[in-house]
Parts: C-alpha cells; structure tokens; sequence
C-alpha cells in the first residue's frame, strides 16, 4: 500500500507566514528521512485562516530539488482555473526537476468562492475539466499540435519541457459526487477518494461505483483508489484523542463554512445537503465515521480492516487536519506513521 502525507502548508495566528513555511518544509524533510512514499499538496485559495499552500507546483519544485526518494504529488491541481499550456510547461518542468516522481492529480474542486475570484463560472467546471485535461496530455505526448475547443483554441504549439524520459506522468483523478466515481473508472483513471464529508462506510458504495464502471469498460489491469483521510497518531488512544480534539473541531467548523457558502453562491443540492450535514458534526461523530486517530497499532488495524473491505491501493493522511496540532507533535505522526504503521503494510 502506497503511504503518503497530504500537506496544507497551515496558517496559524500569531505565526509569521515564513515560520510555518519552514515548519511546512521541516516535515517534508522528515518524512523523506523517515521513508514515506508521498507528499500530497493542496490546492487551497484566498483562505489565510486555514493555508498558505496557493500553488502546489511551486512548493513541488522546492520539494524535487531537497528530496531524492519521495513522490510529490498534487492532490489536487484545479483545471478549471489553469491555463492549461502553462500548467504542461510548470508540471513537466517539476517532473524533470523530481527525475520523474510528480503525481499529477487533478479535480475540479467544490469551492464555488475561489471560482468567483478567477471569474471562471462553476457551472463551466466539468466541461472546462475535460478540455483542459486533454490539452495538457497532448501538449506532454505531441511534438506539436493544434486544438480547437469550447474554451480554448491553439495552433501548431510546441510545449517544452515533456516530462522527464518522454513518459507521462501518472495522472489520478478527484471524485466527490455519486456520479462521477463510476465516470472516472469508465475513463480508466485512478480514483481519488475522501473520508472527510461523507463516513467510510458511505464512501464505500462509490468506490463499488468506480470498480464497476472501470470493469464495465474493458480496462486492462487493476483499478486503482487512492482516499484522503484525517488520521493521527500518538503513543496513546487516548493522547492521541486529546491532541486531535481541537484541530479536528476547527477543521470540521471551517469546512462547514466553506461548504455553506458554496450552497449560497452555486444553489446546488449537493452543497445544500453537505453543509447541513458538517454544521452539527462533532468530533465523537467524526471519530465515529471519518477520521482514524490511535496509536500506531490501532491504526493499522483500522487500515488494514478498511483496506481488506474497499480495497484502495493508498492512503493520503491527513495528519494535521485543521492546521492546530503542535509542529513536534505533527513530527512525531510522521515518524509514527512511517516507522510503525507503515512496515506492516510490505
């Protein structure tokens, strides 16, 4: 099973901007040290409350040129507001910089705010997503070419750099509605997947979804599911409950409001329904149903037990959900993780 760290570069007040840039940079190192398999970097927007984490590519490249071992991964890169040739110039460049270790995750995304402040209409995203992504596969894939769509149109370009070795890198796609899990598998993609709206157990007839609709599709080989989900560990339960308590409570309340924005700007169902649901959720709810905290042998339980039932090729922990958790404590998560929890998964 494939480990990673999913990264939000948190703010937290009172702390200068660049001290937890180097708080965000001193756990990268640790977890390359230590031998984790990925780093995970979000896409996050005008929220200095929550992140500082705006663009992913360029922390990627910081990452590629400290690191020798560990993937870097986006998790996820917002089509919709990239232009995609500069995006296939900026993603080649860090999977040559990397020797070829960039995971080029892609979504659309939920936060209707941030595509107000681009100007890109949300009712555009999906089909926005589709050209976009088309465009950066041929631009890695093609000497040159043109492309005439809804949304943009090119002539004989030649992107440079292609990615390292002439190979494309793997490409993974986020799923967050019902639909768009079987869609994703039909299309032969890996899936990414997360815990923090709906439970485990109410993510798992989505992930069915995909299994079937790549199954549908003839895909050779295996499909892949890859979920994001809160987890932390310490040396105790019960520590481990103390010190997630308030991170996880602050998370939960700062995705409620987000999601309820989203519901007031877009109208959607979808939006609607979701932030009823995060406005009451408390933590002994999210300890029930979405997020693993432990020490390193409970946790491996619980990943193991999900793993036998949903059968994800990996896992993107979220170890410091909220941003609040103590920059030692979130140290000593990873070196948990990728000492204890980790090698009983090889």
């Amino acid at each position: 099973m494939e480990f990673g760290m999913f990264h939000e570069f948190p703010s937290v007040p009172g702390r200068s901007e660049t001290e937890m840039f180097d708080e965000a940079i001193e756990q990268i190192d640790a977890a390359e040290r230590w031998g984790l398999d990925a780093m995970w970097l979000a896409e996050i927007h005008f929220a200095p409350e929550r992140t500082y984490l705006s663009s992913p590519l360029a922390i990627a490249s910081a990452i590629a040129a400290r690191t020798e071992r560990m993937k870097i991964g986006i998790a996820v890169q917002v089509l919709p507001l990239c232009h995609p040739l500069r995006l296939a110039e900026e993603a080649a460049t860090v999977d040559q910089i990397s020797r070829g270790r960039l995971i080029f995750g892609v979504g659309r995304s939920g936060v209707v705010s941030t595509y107000d402040a681009y100007g890109v209409p949300y009712d555009e995203s999906r089909e926005r997503f589709g050209e976009i992504l088309d465009i950066v596969k041929r631009a890695w894939s093609e000497p040159r070419f043109s492309y005439q769509g809804k949304y943009h149109s090119f002539d004989n370009i030649a992107c440079v750099p292609k990615p390292y070795k002439g190979r494309m890198p793997p490409i993974r796609i986020a799923a967050s509605t019902p639909d768009t899990f079987p869609a994703i598998g039909a299309a032969g993609y890996p899936v990414f997947a997360s815990t923090r709206h709906p439970t485990w157990d109410e993510l798992a007839p989505h992930i069915q979804a995909y299994y079937d609709g790549w199954k549908s599709a003839g895909h050779p080989g295996k499909a892949e599911v890859y979920v994001s989900a809160p987890i932390y560990i310490a040396e105790t339960d019960e520590r481990a409950r103390a010190e997630a308590e308030a991170s996880v409570t602050h998370f939960y309340r700062l995705q409620y409001e987000l999601i309820a924005e989203s519901a007031r700007r877009s109208g959607r169902e979808q939006f609607i329904r979701r932030a009823e649901r995060l406005k009451n959720l408390t933590y002994a709810d999210a300890l029930r149903g979405n997020v693993i905290v432990g020490t390193p042998d409970s946790v491996a339980e619980r990943l193991k037990e999900l793993q036998g039932r949903l059968g994800f090729a990996g896992i993107l922990a979220e170890l410091n959900c909220g941003g609040l958790i103590p920059h030692e404590r979130v140290l000593n998560a990873i070196r948990l993780l990728c000492r204890e929890v980790m090698p009983r998964f090889r």
